[in-house]
């Protein structure tokens, strides 16, 4: 049982994409999709509707194919268990223009709320250190996440942060759920027009 006090998704995502220029971003499955809806929808943002455990290697060749652009992943701990193999990955391929948040309420939050292996212990920013990410990262507290928040776009990644957050039930804010519209007013958004034709 813990005896501090948890940061909340829905004041954490906005900080995560303030001020975000052309930062791509994919989102996982679920909350990290509502919680970026919730803080603006953006063509820039690329939502996962059932791949779950790919956000971090859709994030992966995103910043292969576009290295002088900043990409982030906003995920659950749920797929990033599932997708563990992908930190390894990451690690060995080292973007430096790759983040991965993972907002880790220690539960599955949408098939029941159960417990997921953080809940007893796993810790998933030791994984992407152990995985060879240069800059990895347990935030719990809004100081902690302060000091995390340039690196994230700083260029010197990739960069791992598991983000300790409340499991509380927010509203969901649904994006539009149609995956062809999203991905080609992604790829329009940053390619331009031609790209689609």
């Amino acid at each position: 049982m813990r005896n501090r006090p948890l940061l909340e998704r829905r004041s954490v995502v906005p900080l995560l994409l303030k001020d975000r220029g052309d930062l791509l971003v994919v989102t996982g499955l679920g909350a990290p999709t509502y919680d970026a809806a919730a803080a603006g929808d953006h063509a820039l943002n690329f939502y996962l509707w059932g791949a779950m455990g790919q956000a971090a290697m859709i994030g992966l060749g995103l910043a292969t194919a576009q290295p002088k652009k900043s990409v982030l992943v906003i995920t659950g701990d749920g797929e990033a268990l599932m997708g563990l193999g992908a930190l390894a990955t990451i690690g060995v391929r080292k973007p430096p223009n790759l983040a991965i948040v993972v907002l880790d309420n220690e539960h599955y939050g949408e098939t029941g709320n159960q417990p997921t292996h953080t809940a007893d212990g796993v810790d998933l920013a030791g994984v992407a250190a152990a995985s060879g990410f240069p800059l990895s990262y347990r935030v719990e507290d809004d100081a902690t996440l302060a000091t995390v928040l340039p690196l994230l776009r700083a260029g010197k990644g990739p960069v791992f942060a598991a983000i300790k957050v409340s499991d509380k039930q927010d509203p969901m804010v649904l994006p539009v759920r149609d995956g062809v519209y999203i991905k080609h007013r992604f790829r329009e958004a940053l390619l331009g027009a031609a790209a689609l034709k």
